[in-house]
């Protein structure tokens, strides 16, 4: 159901940002990133910084999208309601990261998904319509939104295809493997877990004492370590053999 407009959001006393550091933030977003000063300041002035409690809904599936996010400090779920009301985690998006944005493809301009905060969230907020009309004046803004639309699609494809796996073990290692920084490290390559484990027991369709005993087994063959909410890699083609065998 949509919800009503929200309130223009007000800015917060909680956190003081230099004019640098929100321009930075702006800049990380990978189609803003070519924005010269002036537009990012033009951007920024009509913006506003938004405080959220843990657990606090962000958000909503289909209300209108008047606003588009970048997260300043915390975390955020991002949750699509199934036609039968069940709710599933799609990922969990952190410092840096923009939300909303598959709003500005949809006809109605309405939010594909709903947003809740994990913990503590500040979050930079821009209005839609400065963004639409970036896209439609800035063709190199438009052409890098369009590349990363197809990389978001692409994501959700290998997470669709992750679902078909009938194997629980084969759908988790295939999830730690796609988690994996890439590039070569000085040290141990680090899954952090930014979501709580039972949501992502949910995500990846088994239950959360399936998911702990699970790890538990990458543990002792030697795998990963498992440290909190941090799974350490050690043997990469260990997890690849363990893969194939359950496929």
């Amino acid at each position: 159901m949509p919800m009503p407009i929200a309130p223009v959001p007000s800015s917060s006393t909680e956190l003081l940002l230099r004019p640098r550091q929100l321009r930075d933030l702006v800049a990380g977003v990978p189609w803003l990133g070519g924005l010269d000063d002036e537009a990012v300041g033009a951007l920024l002035a009509d913006s506003r910084i938004r405080s959220l409690k843990s657990r606090e809904w962000l958000f909503r599936q289909e209300a209108p999208a008047h606003w588009l996010y970048i997260v300043i400090s915390g975390a955020v779920r991002l949750v699509r309601s199934a036609a039968d009301g069940h709710l599933a985690t799609i990922r969990c998006v952190e410092r840096g990261g923009p939300l909303g944005e598959l709003s500005m493809v949809s006809r109605e301009g309405r939010y594909l998904y709903s947003a809740e905060s994990l913990r503590r969230t500040q979050l930079l907020v821009i209005p839609a319509d400065r963004c639409r009309a970036l896209l439609d004046a800035q063709p190199a803004c438009r052409a890098e939104f369009m590349s990363r639309l197809a990389l978001e699609l692409t994501e959700r494809l290998e997470d669709l295809a992750l679902l078909t796996q009938a194997d629980a073990m084969a759908r988790l290692v295939s999830y730690i493997l796609r988690q994996l920084p890439s590039g070569r490290a000085s040290g141990p390559r680090v899954v952090r877990l930014t979501i709580p484990k039972c949501w992502l027991a949910a995500q990846l369709a088994m239950t959360p004492e399936t998911l702990s005993r699970l790890l538990s087994r990458l543990r002792e063959a030697g795998a990963i370590n498992v440290e909190r909410q941090r799974l350490v890699l050690l043997d990469e083609q260990k997890l690849h053999d363990i893969m194939l065998a359950n496929e």
